[in-house]
């Protein structure tokens, strides 16, 4: 069934399924692009669930700072899976089809566990500075059962600020088209086919984005100020390279997540005229999938007792040898 033409003055009937296109203008590359994309999944798929079984198998791992390492694992697993697997059918197979209900069910996954994420990134940092700034106390003030109950309130919060992003397109009756020009079901690419005043989506989205991201960011901020207030006051260059170096890992993965997420943010705010719309679903694809595939890499390579513990499993003779 051929598509309608972009005849923004005609209405149709809310839709049964939405047509995905993947990246508009870049179709004769899609084989290529899905190298790097089917890598980025492969590496988040088995890097996040090694994290997962590392720390779970390992009872020295069952602290907190590990705790929320899992729980940023299992995040990641949740958003590179909600996203790539109709991101590479569409790249292999050309424009898929989504059903209504599947379409709002992933616009409610995606943006909840990019929520959840941002959530996570913020508690480690939080546990970074008491852990740098009261290591005599930390023990006592950070817990297993308080990283579960930050766990836990962090998915509500997620909950309860991405529930209105489906329920905001679902009262719509009418659409100018069927097409969905993204690679997945994001809140404006869907809105934007929208028969109807979207003002107060548009509003939602940049008021959850500020509040959100700059809560978080703020957070994060303010916790990194404590820790370097309490590193350079420490007496000599070791012991300052040593508290830092803790951080190191959360560093990477803070960069990773918040640099292409605001680059991606930027461009679709304010780049619309000068920054192609390829271009930009390219980078907010790269911002789903990159985070996930180098959190694992990142934290593998930079913390001791996990690279011990996975290396562990490839030479069980070591051990022996020794």
């Amino acid at each position: 069934m051929t598509e309608p033409s972009l005849l923004w003055n005609t209405t149709f009937p809310r839709p049964t399924s939405f047509l995905l296109t993947g990246i508009p203008g870049l179709g004769t590359m899609h084989a290529w692009l899905s190298l790097p994309f089917s890598s980025m999944y492969l590496l988040a798929l088995l890097g996040n669930a090694a994290l997962l079984a590392v720390v779970k198998a390992d009872t020295t791992l069952h602290q907190p700072m590990f705790l929320l390492l899992a729980a940023l694992a299992a995040t990641d697993l949740g958003l590179a899976s909600s996203v790539a697997p109709g991101l590479l059918a569409i790249l292999w197979l050309g424009p898929q089809p989504v059903p209504y209900a599947s379409c709002l069910a992933q616009m409610f996954f995606v943006h909840a566990l990019t929520a959840m994420e941002s959530g996570v990134l913020l508690a480690m940092a939080c546990d970074r500075a008491v852990a740098v700034g009261n290591p005599l106390r930390y023990p006592i003030l950070v817990t297993g059962a308080r990283v579960g109950w930050v766990a836990v309130a962090l998915g509500l919060r997620a909950l309860a600020i991405v529930v209105p992003f489906p329920l905001l397109v679902a009262r719509f009756k009418h659409f100018r088209m069927r097409t969905v020009a993204h690679a997945y079901c994001e809140h404006m690419a869907v809105v934007e086919l929208v028969a109807g005043n979207t003002r107060a989506n548009n509003l939602y989205g940049l008021a959850l984005s500020l509040a959100v991201s700059g809560v978080d960011v703020m957070g994060i901020a303010g916790s990194y100020g404590l820790i370097a207030h309490t590193v350079l006051r420490l007496p000599t260059r070791e012991a300052r390279a040593k508290a830092f170096g803790t951080c190191s890992s959360h560093i990477c993965v803070i960069l990773a997540f918040y640099v292409p997420g605001l680059f991606s943010y930027l461009t679709h705010r304010f780049g619309r005229r000068t920054v192609p719309r390829p271009v930009h679903i390219l980078l907010s694809n790269i911002y789903l999938l990159l985070p996930p595939s180098l959190n694992p890499l990142i934290y593998g390579a930079r913390t001791k007792q996990i690279r011990d513990r996975i290396l562990s499993f490839f030479t069980p003779w070591k051990g022996q040898l020794g």
